[in-house]
């Protein structure tokens, strides 16, 4: 298996690592997550795929300018990004596969760059935002500046993030003291990181997928979890609905962060449906 370090490109410095050979294979990230945590899933994969994973802009590896703290980008902006990644690497068209925010800008870049997907898989995401979830993001960018600017610590922000990301029942599998641990790990990030949550956040209130949704015409797997309590599951519901042909999966028994409470399920589900599109 042929493994790249991290490499970087144009001026946005979006970071980016392959894995593997095979068809390729793009993976979306979440707004908080970062190419390392696809290891359970990617590397699997990548027996059989070229497994391509990115920090989006704004994410721990592809920051924003910290000094200008007006960094901003559209969900539009993101996936034309990976457009632009796409052609850097020589890329056509491939299997994408996104999770939360991940999977918003993996639903766009299907609906307005259809030639860029041969397939699209949409984990644990939204067609809109309700109120409380439009509330929820901001209050997030609210306490992301204020982590950035150092009034309160990254942690903070952590914890405010673990009650709706994870499943009690998972939470209650872990380590004693897994929250605290990842808070203090929070606590040292850099304070662009925080700027850049803070700016994914502002870009998931633009979020308008009305318009969209009935466009693709890749062959699309959704994935909701009966748990999540962020994109509760009949948003998963509406997607698969929208979609034409779409195929509905339900981890019933799991949390938003699907990718971590089950990633053995999540890479059956993903190489399964991946192989049967190329059949096809």
């Amino acid at each position: 298996m042929n493994i790249s370090t991290v490499r970087f490109f144009m001026d946005q410095k979006i970071a980016h690592r392959l894995d593997g050979d095979g068809p390729p294979l793009l993976l979306l990230n979440g707004g908080l997550m970062s190419i390392a945590a696809w290891d359970p899933i990617a590397l699997p994969l990548a027996t059989a795929y070229r497994v391509l994973r990115c920090d989006l802009r704004g994410q721990l590896l592809s920051p924003f300018d910290a000094s200008s703290r007006r960094d901003s980008c559209s969900l539009s902006d993101h996936a034309a990004d990976v457009v632009t990644l796409l052609d850097e690497l020589g890329i056509e068209s491939a299997h994408v596969a996104g999770t939360s925010f991940g999977g918003e800008v993996a639903m766009i870049l299907a609906a307005d760059h259809p030639h860029r997907v041969s397939s699209l898989c949409v984990m644990t995401a939204t067609d809109r935002l309700t109120p409380k979830m439009r509330a929820s993001a901001r209050a997030l960018a609210t306490q992301a500046r204020a982590a950035a600017e150092g009034s309160i610590g990254g942690g903070t922000l952590f914890r405010a993030l673990a009650s709706g990301a994870f499943s009690e029942r998972w939470l209650a599998s872990q380590p004693a003291g897994f929250v605290e641990i990842r808070a203090r790990l929070f606590d040292s990030l850099p304070p662009a990181f925080f700027f850049g949550i803070a700016a994914i956040m502002d870009a998931l209130l633009g979020l308008d997928l009305d318009a969209r949704l009935s466009r693709i015409a890749a062959p699309t797997l959704v994935i909701g979890a009966g748990l999540d309590r962020t994109f509760p599951p009949e948003h998963s519901h509406a997607i698969a609905s929208a979609i034409p042909d779409a195929r509905l999966e339900m981890l019933d028994d799991c949390g938003h962060a699907a990718v971590v409470e089950q990633p053995d399920r999540i890479t059956a589900l993903l190489g399964e449906f991946a192989a049967s599109v190329a059949v096809r």
